[in-house]
């Protein structure tokens, strides 16, 4: 059991989340977001030429991914986040005022800049301020929450697209669309941020107190999310902590790289989130397409898109529980996520979307879960700068997915295509169960691998 401390009124809890689950709201209150498949149909490009898109967007974060964490590291992260909207919209003019594939093209780029800049300062900010606050413990639940009003957002997004597109054409859908990038930055400057000074301890231990039990379990598996999901090397007692001195950017940089390279806790968590989040995210781009080959018209597609984002809310409102998960229960959860999104794909009727919503809904449960495991293990100053290369490896991962659904697309058609696609889930839930439990850790390090590297 994990035992925290209140050191700070809830009142300043609540500001925090309330600031991140408006922003959350805000970011993804995007009307172009069911529609720009379609708007890039519509406008002649061709599957291919679609992908070739994905892959730009995912170019772009990889190449400022990063660099964008180590910044939000050394400079603000709640600037970069003040940032980030106002860079995606104007991707998102560009594409309604020069509607072309240079225009999409250098749009992705700009999205893509503006999703590094949030990806790794978001969750290194969250982290830092529950930390400070005596509430680390409810990360997962934040963050489980923070995606939910996102997908809210995403939500509301489908049901207004039809009806602004039917009165004010893709015009009136991307002008909606810039107006929430600009409410999102105003929400962004309320962000509580407190650095720590350079000559004190970064995440200090949380206390527990957890029995070591007679079998071989893993004890430190009772303090942290979905650890047995996935069980990791342990360092050994007494790893220095990294990077407690004020760095410049390019230490700050060097030291996030080295703590992923050094430290199997961390590569382990970090391989995780980008193989549970990857696939899961490249499907949810060409759902669209998937919609339109069940013969629905483009004007009932957000419609449909509304059955999966419905599914990944109840998936990331479920993260509370899921952080009881252990190995087999994460196993089986990553198998309802292949089974959901194939069975869903090969139907080819919409109402087979009802089964890619459980797929999708199980996928937003395992990504908020093993990013929570990510956090926990992460130490020290450079924590934005090792949550952005959990970021560039799904963008890495991403890139390949698109590709290779472009080549099947092509070859076989969108659903066969996407349950190729959904494959791995169910190859990475049996890595799972047929990995071996982790040793017995020392009664003697349980407290610190309830906070730190595990």
């Amino acid at each position: 059991m994990i035992h925290l401390a209140s050191r700070v009124p809830d009142p300043a809890v609540r500001r925090l989340t309330a600031t991140l689950y408006g922003y959350a709201f805000l970011s993804d209150l995007v009307l172009l977001y069911p529609l720009y498949v379609v708007f890039f149909a519509d406008t002649g490009l061709s599957v291919g030429q679609i992908s070739s898109l994905f892959v730009i967007w995912s170019a772009a974060g990889i190449l400022f991914e990063v660099p964008s964490g180590a910044w939000a590291d050394v400079v603000s992260r709640r600037l970069l986040l003040c940032l980030a909207p106002l860079v995606t919209a104007a991707g998102f003019a560009l594409w309604v005022l020069l509607p072309s594939y240079p225009a999409f093209a250098i749009g992705f780029l700009l999205w893509g800049a503006g999703g590094a800049l949030v990806s790794g300062a978001l969750e290194a900010l969250v982290w830092t301020e529950l930390d400070r606050l005596g509430a680390v413990g409810r990360y997962a639940r934040v963050l489980g929450r923070a995606r939910t009003a996102g997908v809210l957002g995403v939500v509301v997004s489908g049901v207004l697209a039809g009806p602004v597109l039917a009165v004010g054409g893709y015009p009136a859908v991307g002008a909606a669309s810039v107006l929430a990038c600009l409410l999102a930055t105003i929400v962004a400057a309320r962000f509580p941020e407190h650095r720590p000074p350079a000559d004190a301890p970064v995440d200090a231990p949380v206390q527990a107190v957890v029995p070591v039990p007679a079998s071989g379990h893993d004890p430190a598996a009772a303090v942290r999310p979905v650890a047995a999901a996935m069980p990791g090397d342990r360092e050994p007692d007494g790893s220095p902590a990294d990077d407690g001195d004020e760095l410049g950017w390019w230490d700050t940089l060097r030291a996030g790289v080295t703590q992923v390279r050094t430290r199997p806790p961390v590569r382990s968590a970090v391989l995780l989130v980008a193989v549970v989040a990857a696939d899961w995210g490249a499907l949810d781009e060409y759902s669209p397409l998937l919609a339109l080959d069940t013969g629905v018209r483009a004007e009932v597609v957000p419609l449909l898109l509304l059955l999966l984002w419905a599914g990944v809310t109840v998936g990331g409102l479920l993260a509370g529980v899921g952080e009881r998960l252990g190995r087999r229960g994460y196993a089986a959860l990553l198998g309802l996520v292949g089974v959901g999104l194939a069975g869903g794909a090969l139907t080819g009727r919409p109402a087979g979307f009802v089964l890619l919503a459980l797929g999708f809904g199980a996928a937003q449960l395992a990504t908020v879960l093993a990013d929570a495991r990510l956090q926990a293990r992460i130490t020290g100053n450079s924590r934005a700068t090792v949550t952005s290369l959990a970021g560039m490896a799904t963008d890495l991962l991403i890139i390949g997915t698109y590709a290779g659904y472009g080549l099947l697309a092509t070859v076989v058609g969108n659903a066969v295509a996407f349950a190729v696609t959904a494959g791995p889930y169910l190859v990475l839930g049996l890595v799972l169960l047929t990995r071996r439990r982790p040793t017995v850790v020392p009664a003697s390090s349980t407290a610190a691998a309830a906070h730190g590297p595990r």
